[in-house]
């Protein structure tokens, strides 16, 4: 049990299936919406990969660590709008957005289902990464729990006793740092949407 993060497949992302969030009521909605605004349908998803350890092709994550410190970074490094948009969302696509789009359709938690770009998220993270001086070798092809293990079963907290900085002294707050500039990244290589389950 718990709250993951991760990619979303082609089939998955167009098919009926209720157990699966309908979420191609909210492909369509999203595609009316940039229709309205002008810009090109979302159309393009991949199809989800098979697994293969480090490959990139695959994105879960679990977010077990506390936020709280998180959010107090936040507002230590960014305005109002930056931290709604960085930890509001219920679907990330890899479509620059100006504004999010808010659905009138149920996501898995919440009454409705509030979409934001990546491009925008990268941003609002990378500035959060440089803040903390996350290190490189937090993991970045994040298929199976790999970020979540680094932080969790003590490698993270080893590196920072050996490489001191602002990331090592909140190893919760460092890991929504990654976990959020891992998943934009991975929207954006991929192309694919990114939801919580």
């Amino acid at each position: 049990m718990g709250v993951y993060l991760v990619d979303v497949g082609a089939e998955e992302w167009f098919g009926e299936d209720e157990d699966e969030g309908g979420r191609a009521k909210i492909a369509a909605g999203l595609n009316a919406e940039l229709v309205r605004r002008g810009l090109p349908r979302y159309d393009s998803v991949p199809a989800a990969a098979d697994f293969v350890r480090g490959s990139g092709r695959s994105f879960e994550e679990k977010l077990v660590p506390s936020m709280n410190s998180f959010l107090t970074l936040c507002k230590a490094y960014l305005s109002e709008a930056e931290t709604d948009l960085l930890c509001g969302w219920s679907v990330l696509v890899p479509v620059s957005l100006d504004e999010e789009i808010e659905l009138p359709i149920e996501s898995s938690y919440s009454d409705s289902t509030l979409i934001v770009g990546a491009p925008q998220v990268l941003a609002i993270a990378e500035k959060l990464a440089t803040a903390v001086e996350l290190p490189p070798e937090a993991p970045e092809m994040c298929d199976n729990l790999d970020l979540t293990s680094w932080f969790l079963d003590g490698t993270a907290e080893k590196l920072a006793a050996t490489r001191p900085g602002p990331w090592g002294e909140d190893l919760n707050a460092a890991f929504y740092v990654a976990l959020y500039l891992r998943a934009a990244q991975h929207s954006l290589r991929r192309g694919c949407p990114m939801i919580y389950t």
